[in-house]
C-alpha cells in the first residue's frame, strides 16, 4: 500500500494509551481513544464510555521547545461547542499560556483569534477572526495551520477542513502559508529529507521528547512499503539525530520479526528490548510507542510483544489514560517547565 504525501491515512493520535488495549471513545460526536494494558496483547476495540458525568476528553495541539506539535489530552466542561471551544484552547492568552506551560509547551494561534465552524457532511468550514493573521514568522503559520486543522480531524464528523480568514478565502497567509486547498490531517512533524519523491511512503512514529514526559507524532518517509513491519522497523532505528527526541526502544534492540495476522500484530524483539521495562516509567512510553505505531493500519485490533519468541506478560495499571494526558504529566512532573 502506497501512501502519498497528500493522501495519507488520518493518523490516529487519538489512539492512545497507557499500556496496551485500545478502546474508542464515543461521544458528543467525537472520537477519543483509551488504552489498558491486557497481558501483552492490545485489542482495539469499540465500546462506549465517557470522560466524567460533566466533562468530555478533547485534543489540543500545543507547540514544544524543538518546534513540534504535540497532542495533548484534556477533559473540559461539556459543551455544545466542543469544536469551537477545543480552538479556543490554543489561542495565545495568559490563562492557556499557563495551562501549556505546566506541560513545557506553547500554544500556537495569535492573542484574540476568534472562530466560526461549521461542520456538514463530513467537512469543517472554519472561519479565523483577523486576529489569526499575525503570525510573527512562517513556520508560526504552518503550526497553526496545522494544529487547527489536526484538531477538528480528531472529531469522527470531520473528514476534512476548509479554512477562511476575516471572512474570506486566501490562497496563501502573509508568510506565504498556503491556505487555498483542503485539509485532512495527519502528517504531523514530516522529517526534514534531503531530497523527497512522490515514490516515497510515510508512516507516523512515535517518539519521547527530550524530557520523556511527552510523547511527539513524527512522519517519516519511507521508500519500502507503509505497512507495520516497516514502521516498526523505522520505530526501532529512532528518532533522526539532531531531533531532540530520545529513542522508544532500547539501542541495539532488534527486531526479529513483524507478523499481521487476522487482525493482530505480533513483534518479536530482541533481548535488548528488556532494558525497556527497567526504565523508571517501567516501560510505559515503549509500550505505547508500539501501540500508537501500529494502530494507525486499518485492520490491525491487536498487538502481541514478545522478546525472542516468548510472550511478554505486562501487568495492566490501575487506571486507563488518554495520550499525553494532562492530569498525568502534570501529576509526574507537577513542576513547570521553562521553555527557550
Amino acid at each position: 500500500m502506497k501512501i502519498k504525501r497528500a493522501d495519507i491515512e488520518r493518523i490516529l493520535i487519538l489512539c492512545a494509551a497507557v499500556l496496551v488495549v485500545v478502546l474508542a471513545l464515543r461521544g458528543n460526536d467525537q472520537t477519543t481513544s483509551q488504552v489498558l494494558v491486557e497481558q501483552s496483547e492490545i485489542p482495539v476495540e469499540q465500546t462506549a464510555a465517557t470522560a466524567g458525568e460533566n466533562s468530555q476528553a478533547t485534543v489540543v495541539f500545543y507547540e514544544d521547545g524543538d518546534g513540534y506539535l504535540v497532542p495533548v489530552t484534556r477533559q473540559i466542561a461539556k459543551t455544545d461547542g466542543i469544536a469551537k471551544a477545543t480552538l479556543s484552547l490554543m489561542v495565545k492568552s495568559s490563562q492557556n499560556d499557563m495551562q501549556a506551560a505546566r506541560l513545557g509547551l506553547r500554544t500556537v494561534i495569535p492573542e484574540g483569534t476568534t472562530f466560526d465552524v461549521d461542520i456538514k457532511d463530513g467537512r469543517a468550514n472554519v472561519n479565523l477572526s483577523k486576529e489569526a493573521l499575525n503570525c510573527a514568522t512562517a513556520e508560526q503559520e504552518a503550526l497553526m495551520v496545522d494544529a487547527v486543522t489536526n484538531a477538528l480531524s480528531c472529531f469522527s464528523t470531520v473528514e476534512e477542513v476548509t479554512l477562511e480568514f476575516d471572512g474570506q478565502k486566501r490562497s496563501k497567509l502573509s508568510y506565504g502559508t498556503d491556505v487555498s486547498g483542503v485539509f485532512s490531517g495527519g502528517n504531523l512533524n514530516l522529517e526534514t529529507v534531503e531530497t523527497f519523491s512522490d515514490d516515497a511512503n510515510l508512516v507516523q512514529l512515535y517518539f519521547p521528547s527530550q524530557t520523556g514526559r511527552l510523547l511527539v507524532p513524527v512522519t517519516r518517509a519511507v521508500f519500502s512499503d507503509a505497512d507495520v513491519s516497516t514502521a516498526i522497523l523505522e520505530l526501532a532505528k529512532g528518532p533522526q539525530s539532531a531531533s531532540g527526541l530520545e529513542r522508544a526502544l532500547p539501542e541495539n534492540c532488534g527486531v526479529k520479526s513483524v507478523k499481521l495476522s487476522g487482525g493482530v500484530v505480533t513483534v518479536d524483539f530482541s533481548k535488548e528490548f528488556k532494558q525497556a521495562m527497567e526504565e523508571t516509567d517501567g516501560g510505559k512510553q515503549a509500550i505505547r510507542a508500539i501501540l500508537f505505531t501500529c494502530s494507525q493500519f486499518p485492520g490491525v485490533k491487536k498487538v502481541e510483544v514478545m522478546v525472542d519468541g516468548e510472550k511478554q506478560a505486562m501487568q495492566p495499571e490501575s487506571a486507563t489514560t488518554f495520550i499525553n494526558a494532562e492530569e498525568e504529566v502534570i501529576a509526574q512532573y507537577p513542576g513547570v517547565v521553562e521553555l527557550d
